[in-house]
């Protein structure tokens, strides 16, 4: 059976100078399913939309910025994944430089300047700094978020099977 995932795209912007992090506190409505969890920002796909015009509008769309310099970090596929058990494919992008000021709300939840260094710690091996960090996201972007940030040029390439909410397995390669 083929693989005909979701396609959305996943950005993560980067203060450089306050070395703070834009992420969203999806927690706007019930219903939705990441209520609870904070992520980057981003979303699906509209049909005939390129995955950087899809980033582009989604970023307005949820933050009113228009993006300057933009870096793809890497790809994921998560089969699987949430409460429905979707299939996705994630193009993981790093946002340092754009236009605007994003408001403190949208739609779907709160968004937050977070320290990267609290970010990086919600994404430690080490359950006490997760737990310190107490940053609620998904078990699963601990083994993608620091690649987002580190010093490697090369995108990342994963795949990250889930059982609902819970990560099963992650591999990647760097070309």
């Amino acid at each position: 059976m083929p693989f005909v995932p979701i396609t959305g795209t996943l950005a993560y912007l980067w203060d450089r100078e306050a070395d703070n992090v834009l992420m969203i506190r999806r927690d706007a409505r019930p219903d939705d399913d990441h209520f609870g969890k904070v992520n980057g920002l981003g979303g699906k796909l509209e049909p005939d939309e390129g995955i950087v015009a899809g980033l582009r509008r989604e970023l307005d769309e949820e933050t009113g910025v228009v993006l300057d310099e933009i870096a793809l970090r890497g790809t994921i596929t998560w089969t699987n994944f949430g409460p429905k058990f979707e299939d996705w494919m994630g193009f993981i992008f790093l946002v340092t430089a754009w236009t605007g000021t994003p408001p403190k709300s949208n739609e779907e939840g709160s968004l937050e300047w977070i320290p990267r260094s609290r970010l990086l710690a919600a994404c430690s091996d080490d359950e006490h700094e997760r737990t310190t960090a107490d940053l609620p996201m998904w078990d699963g972007d601990r083994y993608f978020v620091p690649m987002v940030f580190d010093d490697d040029p090369r995108a990342f390439h994963g795949t990250m099977p889930y059982d609902g909410d819970t990560p099963k397995e992650w591999t990647y390669e760097r070309l």
